[in-house]
């Protein structure tokens, strides 16, 4: 019983100054801005640039597919600086050479970073709602927020695994940067798999977000459970 509670003490610390810590490099103001402006940036930019490039109609599959993506904001940036912050800051040794649980302090980072990623997921589908691009009149809403919750959680074990990279290379900007680029072509976000070339499609099906944004979409569309996305090739 002391074990559990001293590894949920290290839990919460590990969520909480794992979050302030962010402040240490990032203003309060760079920090909001990220996670409202550049969220809305991409949902508008690639959104407005598919109903240019095939109607209306298809709003909803262009933001949908954009607001689950930009969990990977949180999921994959904010979980590579949680762990290669340390290597950075200089205290990578101290953490290794702890003998406190690690799964518990690394499990407590990760959490804060999946609430994030909620947050701009629904901030997303959100905008939509109010622009106009979106109708959420037949989504079932726990389905729907099993959904991103899944898809959210997914990304920050992602992350999780690019920070791990990160303590093997000089500029982990470089990979958080080139994966999340990537996202928006293999998910599925802005084009649909089944477009893709065959090799590409079987890339796409083993990334996290893939399902989670069909799944989405087919909510919103008025599914409910359970949603189990067809994988076509």
């Amino acid at each position: 019983m002391q074990r559990l509670a001293i590894n949920l003490q290290l839990f919460w610390d590990g969520a909480v100054l794992s979050y302030r810590a962010l402040f240490a490099w990032l203003s309060p103001t760079t920090f909001i801005a990220s996670m409202i402006l550049m969220p809305l940036g991409q949902l508008m930019f690639f959104t407005g640039l598919g109903i240019f490039a095939t109607g209306r109609q298809n709003a909803s599959f262009y933001l949908i597919g954009n607001a689950l993506q930009i969990t990977a904001l949180s999921g994959i940036f904010g979980m590579t600086m949680a762990i290669g912050g340390e290597r950075w800051a200089g205290t990578l040794m101290y953490l290794f050479g702890s003998p406190s649980n690690r799964l518990a302090i690394f499990t407590g980072r990760a959490t804060i970073h999946i609430f994030n990623g909620v947050f701009e997921v629904l901030m997303g589908l959100l905008w939509g709602a109010l622009i106009g691009w979106v109708d959420f009149s037949h989504t079932d809403p726990l389905a729907l927020a099993l959904t991103i919750l899944i898809a959210t959680f997914s990304t920050a074990a992602m992350g999780l695994l690019l920070g791990c990279l990160g303590l093997l290379t000089v500029n982990s900007f470089f990979t958080n940067n080139l994966v999340y680029f990537l996202l928006l072509l293999f998910s599925g976000a802005n084009v649909p798999i089944t477009s893709l070339p065959q090799w590409m499609q079987y890339i796409s099906w083993s990334l996290p977000l893939t399902r989670g944004i069909q799944a989405a979409r087919e909510i919103i569309g008025g599914a409910t459970f359970p949603i189990i996305p067809s994988v076509k090739f």
